[in-house]
């Protein structure tokens, strides 16, 4: 059974702060679109986190890990998603930004397949997963199923801190909806992007 449950809240809520490419995806779709876009994403990253931790539960990913050919597919893919969601960023610099108080656009797939690819295609959530799951269960009682309700904690406390991270974010909105500001923003969120991508990509 899951054991040290506080430490396992207080260790992922601290994974979950740790600048990347969730929060720069974040960011960037708060900006965009709004808190609906964001909580789009976030609830892509969340589903992502369950993959990455089923597949841990199960001995998937280990043996991904250990397929180097297949381990540089997955890194590659989501050193390209990335990059590409970077360059996306960089380009609307040419579009007007949107004004502060401007109704939200509608959610599409698109923001939850976005931090989906970009939990997905972050081999590291699979080396977290790995490492950080087994020290939270006993080897007593169903391992499994005590991994799974971890993976979702992991997944819900996640979400949890995005939600608080892209509120602050949307507070400061106005602020950063203003032309010289926008672009800023846009020129920072898109080249972190591209250079986590690339990142990623070179398994640094």
């Amino acid at each position: 059974m899951p054991t040290h449950l506080a430490a396992f809240v207080v260790t992922t809520w601290l994974l979950a702060m740790l600048p990347g490419a969730g929060q720069a995806l974040v960011v960037r779709q708060t900006l965009a679109g709004g808190l609906r876009a964001a909580w789009a994403g976030i609830a892509g990253t969340a589903t992502g986190l369950l993959v990455w931790t089923t597949a841990a539960a199960a001995g998937l990913s280990a043996v991904v890990l250990a397929n180097p050919g297949a381990y540089a597919v997955i890194r590659a893919a989501g050193g390209a998603v990335l990059a590409i969601l970077g360059v996306s960023t960089l380009l609307s610099l040419r579009k007007t930004p949107p004004a502060a108080g401007a109704p939200e656009p509608p959610v599409r797939w698109g923001g939850y397949l976005a931090g989906l690819a970009t939990n997905l295609g972050n081999p590291k959530a699979g080396v977290f997963a790995i490492s950080l799951l087994p020290q939270f269960v006993t080897a007593d009682g169903p391992v499994l199923l005590s991994s799974l309700a971890l993976g979702g904690l992991w997944a819900l406390v996640t979400a949890c801190w995005y939600l608080l991270f892209t509120w602050a974010v949307n507070r400061g909105r106005s602020f950063a909806s203003r032309p010289a500001v926008h672009r800023r923003v846009q020129v920072v969120t898109g080249g972190v992007l591209v250079l986590l991508g690339v990142a990623v990509a070179a398994g640094v």
